[in-house]
């Protein structure tokens, strides 16, 4: 109960004032399953992409993490081909960062700031954290390529573009 209440309230402020960049909604057949947009960060390979990302919330939320993961294929040293994120936020300490204090709107604005500047010593893809280092215009270049090829179709009329739906 604790973690819908909370989920509300999140989803409330979200809907009022969304971080940049960043669209969020709950799914219509479940409660704890949410689908979030991130346009890509200007000045990136990522620029004008559209990035969809699934998040199951677990029961124990706020003190577990949200599981997310990419939905749309992105090229980033720190994102698998399965769509996992590397990211401390998403961990249980004592390896990882989560506390109960993180919100989903952080957790969007950290996987922003993350595709802004991967982190190629974290890396979850060996071999892109290796291009990233050591040629970054050739992982520019084929960042720019999945983005287009994937991130920059249409989207279909029957999807929420904007902002999260009010839970009232």
């Amino acid at each position: 109960m604790q973690c819908h209440t909370r989920l509300k309230r999140e989803l409330k402020s979200l809907s009022e004032s969304p971080p940049p960049n960043v669209s969020c909604w709950l799914n219509e057949d479940s409660l704890n399953t949410l689908t979030a947009k991130i346009i890509g960060p200007p000045s990136t390979p990522y620029e004008k992409g559209v990035f969809t990302l699934h998040i199951a919330i677990p029961d124990r939320y706020p003190f577990e993490p949200p599981r997310i993961r990419f939905t749309t294929p992105i090229y980033h040293p720190n994102i698998d081909d399965a769509g996992r994120i590397c990211l401390d936020l998403l961990k249980m300490p004592p390896n990882g960062a989560w506390k109960p204090a993180v919100n989903i709107a952080g957790l969007l604005s950290s996987i922003f700031l993350l595709m802004s500047d991967p982190n190629p010593d974290d890396g979850l893809m060996f071999d892109i954290a290796r291009q990233y280092k050591t040629d970054k215009g050739a992982f520019t270049r084929k960042a720019r390529e999945w983005t287009q090829r994937h991130a920059m179709k249409e989207t279909s009329d029957d999807e929420p573009q904007s902002k999260c739906p009010r839970l009232d």
